[in-house]
């Protein structure tokens, strides 16, 4: 016959398992994290803030065009910048690529990747 291995308490050290049942916090009734409006004053004051929010984003609208006309008359281009990006992708990709080629190979020697970078003319801070 086997050993019984020592009893243990159920589930993980350190940590208390929950009474069943509801916990304090879900026994009473819902309660919204949003207050509701109470009356006919929180619906004047209700539509004074959305008035509010309407001009701030109108103004952050107007911002934003006046900083796309400055870009295009610096010679911006949305579809170069298009271009760009997808070319940076491409070159992460290739990057994350020679980076694992250079992890397995230095496995395979038994070196740390960082001494393969003269022998391959690499720098370290690329």
């Amino acid at each position: 016959m086997l050993p019984t291995p020592p009893k243990r308490g159920p589930g993980t050290p350190g940590l208390r398992r929950a009474h069943p049942g509801l916990s304090r916090s879900c026994r009473g009734a819902f309660r919204s994290p949003r207050p509701s409006p109470k009356s006919s004053q929180a619906d004047g004051a209700s539509e004074e803030l959305q008035q509010l929010d309407i001009q701030k984003l109108k103004e952050k609208r107007d911002m934003l065009d006046q900083e796309i006309s400055q870009f295009r008359a610096e010679g911006y281009n949305v579809d170069e910048l298009q271009d760009h990006i997808s070319q940076l992708h491409e070159y992460n990709d290739i990057k994350d690529v020679g980076q694992m080629l250079l992890g397995k190979l230095a496995v395979i020697r038994g070196v740390a990747i960082k001494e393969l970078y003269p022998e391959f003319d690499l720098d370290v801070n690329d």
